[in-house]
């Protein structure tokens, strides 16, 4: 077993075992209502921050806008599901299809942006995907969908008239939301997480996974020896978009009620947080990052308005720790144990001697 399969093996069994251990504290009630409801928005945002760490760790390219990818996962997933309520039996087999539908529908608006942005470098897909992210939010903040006997209605207005209201059902409500049947739970989420770490894992030490890291480290030198940037580049942005989908339809299905605000710009940021928290391109760090993060507010939620601040100091002094050359200096100085520079490398980009990226 090669290193790189070893910390693939420990990421994956870090993962599960962590789930596994807080899924048996809430069956038993040690965890507590307030704790267990938690865990399957730690899952999904575990998701999406793996996901993102595929474009901006392993490609080397800023995202602003992946809320903006799980939008349309949610919605697309959330419609799938509702039109196919009656048609589709058991919710299980729906809840796969429309996992499915949405990877795939934010999958192909990945695949729209990327093919004329993608060959430009520098910022500029930092500035469209921001600018797709929220012209997203502002449609699905418009749409209204009803279906009748006659099929499916589109439109910028209320669709729905009293006199249609018994023969007819609302699907989408513009600003009030979708209300997706709610099929999501924890083993549900734990499963397509692990799916999705293998995906990536797969992905990242494959051939075109060595060659988007070439892009990054090399943009030039990767062309010169006859790499086809676009097409790398391209691959590692659909994927990562295909998997936001993913995420917001587990997201859509576990929600009472789901709004366009939800998908605004500070969830960019926050996913965004989560991945330079655990370290660009450590798939192990972003989930470490995510519950550590994620779960800290509601830890504090006791002393009110004062845990937001303790959540922005600890975000400070994490990059100030990490990336202050003072600190770095004086870690070199006095020196660091052994197992604190394991603990330290979970959360730290490293490469293997053959080139791929050391997923732990």
């Amino acid at each position: 077993m090669t290193k790189t399969t070893k910390n693939n093996f420990i990421t994956c069994g870090i993962t599960l075992g962590l789930f596994v251990i807080f899924g048996v504290l809430s069956m038993t009630g040690v965890l507590g209502s307030q704790y267990s409801g938690l865990l399957i928005p730690i899952g999904i945002y575990i998701i999406l921050s793996i996901s993102l760490n595929l474009t901006v760790g392993i490609l080397g390219e800023l995202s602003l806008g992946h809320a903006g990818f799980m939008c349309i996962g949610a919605y697309v997933g959330g419609i799938f599901s509702l039109m196919t309520q009656e048609s589709i039996n058991p919710s299980w087999l729906r809840m796969i299809l429309a996992l499915i539908v949405g990877g795939i529908a934010a999958a192909i608006f990945g695949i729209l942006i990327g093919i004329p942005v993608l060959r430009l470098r520098g910022d500029y897909l930092a500035i469209v995907t921001l600018g797709f992210g929220e012209i997203i939010k502002a449609l699905a903040n418009n749409i209204y969908l009803t279906m009748d006997k006659n099929g499916l209605h589109f439109s910028f207005a209320a669709a729905v008239t009293d006199a249609d209201k018994e023969t007819s059902k609302v699907i989408l409500e513009g600003a009030k939301g979708i209300k997706a049947p709610q099929d999501t739970n924890l083993v549900l989420v734990v499963i397509v997480l692990m799916i999705c770490m293998v995906i990536l894992m797969n992905f990242i030490n494959s051939r075109a996974g060595r060659a988007c890291m070439a892009v990054r480290d090399n943009y030039i030198a990767a062309q010169s020896v006859g790499i086809n940037v676009t097409k790398f580049r391209l691959m590692a942005f659909t994927l990562s978009a295909a998997i936001a989908g993913v995420a917001g339809v587990l997201y859509s299905h576990s929600l009472t009620m789901l709004a366009p605000k939800k998908f605004d710009y500070n969830l960019s940021i926050l996913i965004l947080v989560f991945v330079v928290l655990g370290g660009l391109g450590s798939l192990r760090g972003s989930v470490i990052a995510t519950i550590i993060l994620y779960a800290l507010p509601e830890i504090f939620r006791e002393l009110g308005d004062y845990r937001m601040l303790i959540y922005a100091i600890v975000l400070i002094l994490m990059m100030i720790f990490n990336n202050a050359p003072a600190f770095i200096a004086l870690r070199e100085r006095i020196g660091i144990s052994a197992p604190v520079q394991k603990i330290k490398g979970i959360f730290t980009r490293r490469k293997n001697t053959a080139g791929g990226a050391d997923n732990g």
